[in-house]
């Protein structure tokens, strides 16, 4: 904990005091935690290597080609014709909880990192159209989408857990949604109230509104099936996962469109296809696809910087992982007489605050919980739910998602604290006191 404490200092000190660059801070400390750790320095530079390769693996497709799907959608008008039609639907007043419903729609079916890369740029154009602030708007898209990371099957995190206990995946998602919806609502659509003096500076370039007019946007419904077709594709897969057979010839064929970054290659290609400017789908006014390829060159460009930060923030989260912070966090803890369903969310709450990962978080803490699931103790389903609680509080400096928000909308550590971590914490508390609830009820 002192290592974690004093690495946490260190970047803070080189960020705010020393104006290091987020990604050259967040490299120092990882070195510095790992030799404080008392890693092999051979260990140490793979561990750090191993982060920026597996966090941009992971990442690199989803974020590209997410950057160029809403460089896309918002250069041909069709962010603003979804956008308007939401504030049509729910009033300009009400444009927070607009984007916390697609939020959540848009994640029972998609990963975050791909869940927030298509719907920024919808957040982007409501701010423009509606006149409001954007970080309470980001914010109210960004709850649902973690909520349902966390909490709800089949996202891998929640399904590795849900596995691990011999839960039910269909009880465990109806039990996660009775908890995830009031989460929601209170993280989602409450909280941003209390965020509209935040100053956002999104970088220059990343997404440009163009507000265009009515006789030159395309239709609604081309415009929101194809902004959504990442999530119908993965939705495809994760159906055909849940219900074919793993020998079935199908699967792999279903699976792979919906891949995350393959996903999104289709998505932009249908966007170029039939938004842009071309023999078969030619609409005067409309730009040609070469120009909406500068465009969105333009808006990669742009983002290049947070692609890099977001890998340092991998390589640091690595480094506590390997270095053994949540191996000892784990020894201290398993010990303690308390609750089971508050000891897994205590477990995964200390262990997201040491490594940075959720899935780390919540797969570790299944483990140490494991022995009261099958004891009896604790019902497997709610003790999926604490545990995924206790995975989203307190995300902090070595967590990607911290650097994602924090990049996106230019925000400073401070405001990033103050908005995405407290956000986080409140879904995490909220999640407990439900899953608490629901024991008394189902005790």
């Amino acid at each position: 904990m002192l290592t974690l404490l004093l690495s946490v200092a260190l970047l803070i000190i080189l960020i705010v005091v020393a104006r290091f660059s987020a990604f050259i801070a967040l490299i120092i400390t990882a070195l510095f935690a790992g030799l404080v750790q008392g890693m092999r320095p051979d260990a140490l530079l793979k561990s750090v290597q191993d982060g920026l390769g597996n966090t941009l693996g992971g990442l690199v497709l989803v974020l590209a080609f997410g950057i160029i799907l809403g460089s896309v959608l918002a250069e041909t008008g069709a962010a603003q014709v979804i956008s308007s039609r939401l504030l049509r639907l729910f009033g300009k007043k009400r444009a927070g909880l607009a984007l916390t419903i697609t939020g959540f729609t848009v994640g029972l079916a998609m990963f975050y990192n791909a869940g927030f890369v298509v719907l920024a740029p919808l957040v982007f154009s409501v701010a423009a159209v509606s006149g409001q602030s954007l970080v309470p708007l980001a914010i109210a898209m960004a709850a649902p989408l973690s909520v349902t990371h966390g909490f709800l099957p089949p996202h891998p995190g929640a399904l590795a857990v849900a596995n691990i206990f011999g839960a039910d995946p269909g009880k465990t998602l109806l039990l996660g949604l009775v908890v995830a919806i009031p989460a929601v609502m209170i993280a989602g659509v409450y909280f941003p109230v209390f965020l509209k003096n935040i100053p956002a500076k999104p970088p220059e370039g990343l997404f440009q509104v163009r507000i265009i007019e009515n006789d030159l946007l395309p239709g609604f419904w081309k415009s929101i099936l194809i902004a959504l077709a990442p999530v119908l594709l993965m939705a495809m897969a994760t159906i055909a996962t849940w219900y074919l057979p793993p020998d079935d010839p199908l699967l792999p064929r279903l699976r792979f469109p919906g891949d995350p970054g393959l996903a999104m290659l289709i998505a932009v290609l249908l966007a170029l296809f039939f938004l842009g400017k071309n023999p078969l789908a030619g609409k005067g006014g409309r730009l040609p696809v070469s120009e909406l390829l500068d465009k969105s060159g333009t808006a990669l460009g742009a983002a290049s910087s947070l692609l890099l930060i977001i890998a340092a923030g991998g390589a640091f989260k690595q480094v506590l992982i390997d270095s053994g912070i949540g191996e000892d966090l784990v020894a201290l803890l398993k010990d303690v007489s308390v609750s089971p369903l508050l000891l897994g969310w205590g477990v995964a709450t200390m262990l997201r605050i040491a490594v940075g990962s959720a899935t780390v978080a919540g797969m570790t803490a299944a483990g140490i919980a494991l022995p009261l699931v099958a004891g009896g103790q604790a019902s497997p389903e709610l003790m999926t739910l604490a545990i995924g609680a206790g995975s989203l509080m307190c995300s902090h400096v070595n967590d990607t998602g911290f650097w994602m928000f924090k990049e996106w909308f230019g925000l400073s550590l401070r405001d990033t604290f103050r908005s995405w971590t407290a956000m986080e914490t409140i879904v995490g508390l909220a999640g407990l006191a439900g899953v608490m609830l629901l024991d008394l009820f189902m005790s």
